[in-house]
């Protein structure tokens, strides 16, 4: 790999680019502008190049790139901890722990500082804040008042007023999921179209080019086609030096999409490679090297975290009938990680993760099993 690889960004083998590409100008972040971003919630986060980083606004579909100014490199990618996060977070917020939600996390690669997005009340009138936590486990606000940011929108979101039949509403879900790698940030979420589960393509800088497709997968534990559930987690990553993204869905099948399909207007068909069980929501997902092999780590609701061997992910049968307990790609449960809801790495050795100790949240760098 040609760094460590953090969550749903830097997965690309060494030397090898996503796409060709044309290459970032010296300042990559010489399209921001000085203003306020108007973030109506901060949810999934991703780092792309220079301390930039990527903030999904589900309630208000956009896509901020935001300059940290964290640009300062760390010799050494030391461990992070916080107990009692959420109080802390609502300590400095200045309001009860109760309300505070903890949407996503991600490990700045250059200076190994964590940011998390943060939601400051309950519901969609929620207020969306950053903070940033490193070594010394102190928390502190990233200002949004006068950052270098740019804004893209994200087009045909589900409508803001159509109430969620059954758990989330459609519109928090527009942005389920976000990866960055070499010059475009991938998304994943919910749109307002008939294959309303769909993967995009967004350029960086913005433009108005904007790929995007809808997905249908074959789900095995419901024995059926299945255009409406959206991506949970994902990862970038190379199979056979051709771009795939891997994604988990709900109830688990774990889902390969070749990057090269997702044209704008598409409908692709993903091809399932495991199941993993099912009454089960994966929550987070990363890829890593251990021992000259490459793993996904997948922390998920009612399952722990499993991590995954990328062994036949280029040749194992794709899933087409329906499935009894779990089938392809197999796992391991790692029983030391318990109620992770989130994860990072951190370095070629240690992830980042948020444990929720029956509603006691707690940061903690631990070993890549």
């Amino acid at each position: 790999m040609m760094k460590p690889m953090f969550r749903c960004a830097l997965t690309v083998l060494a030397g090898v680019a996503l796409l060709a590409l044309p290459a970032f100008a010296a300042d990559p972040s010489a399209s921001l502008k000085k203003g306020t971003p108007d973030l109506k919630s901060a949810g999934p986060l991703t780092f792309g190049p220079d301390g930039i980083l990527f903030v999904g606004d589900t309630q208000g579909a956009a896509l901020f790139a935001i300059d940290t100014g964290d640009r300062t490199p760390a010799t050494t990618k030391g461990a992070i901890n916080v107990d009692d996060l959420g109080a802390k977070i609502a300590a400095l917020l200045g309001t009860d722990a109760k309300q505070v939600m903890v949407n996503d996390m991600a490990v700045n690669p250059i200076s190994g500082k964590a940011y998390l997005s943060v939601s400051r009340g309950r519901g969609p009138d929620a207020a969306p804040v950053i903070l940033r936590v490193g070594t010394d486990g102190k928390l502190s606000e990233l200002s949004l008042d006068g950052v270098r940011f740019a804004k893209t929108e994200v087009p045909n979101a589900p409508s803001a007023t159509v109430a969620a039949k059954k758990g989330a509403s459609p519109r928090s879900q527009s942005i389920t999921d976000l990866a960055y790698t070499d010059g475009r940030v991938f998304l994943a979420g919910l749109s307002n179209e008939e294959f309303s589960s769909r993967l995009m393509a967004v350029p960086f800088p913005f433009t108005d080019s904007i790929d995007g497709a809808g997905i249908e997968i074959y789900h095995g534990a419901h024995g059926k086609l299945e255009t409406k559930s959206p991506v949970r987690t994902f990862v970038a990553y190379q199979i056979k030096g051709e771009p795939y993204l891997l994604a988990a869905y709900t109830c688990t099948p774990l889902v390969k999409v070749p990057v090269s399909q997702l044209k704008a207007g598409a409908h692709v068909k993903g091809t399932t490679i495991a199941e993993l069980g099912n009454r089960n929501q994966p929550l987070d997902m990363v890829v890593y090297q251990k021992g000259g092999k490459d793993y996904l780590l997948l922390a998920n609701s009612s399952r722990g975290v499993m991590k995954i061997t990328t062994d036949g992910a280029d040749t194992t049968e794709s899933i087409s009938s329906p499935v009894q307990g779990t089938k392809g790609l197999t796992y391991d449960t790692i029983a030391s990680l318990k109620q992770v809801v989130q994860l990072d790495q951190l370095d070629k050795n240690h992830a980042l993760v948020i444990q929720n100790n029956d509603g006691n949240l707690v940061l903690e760098t631990v070993e890549l099993p």
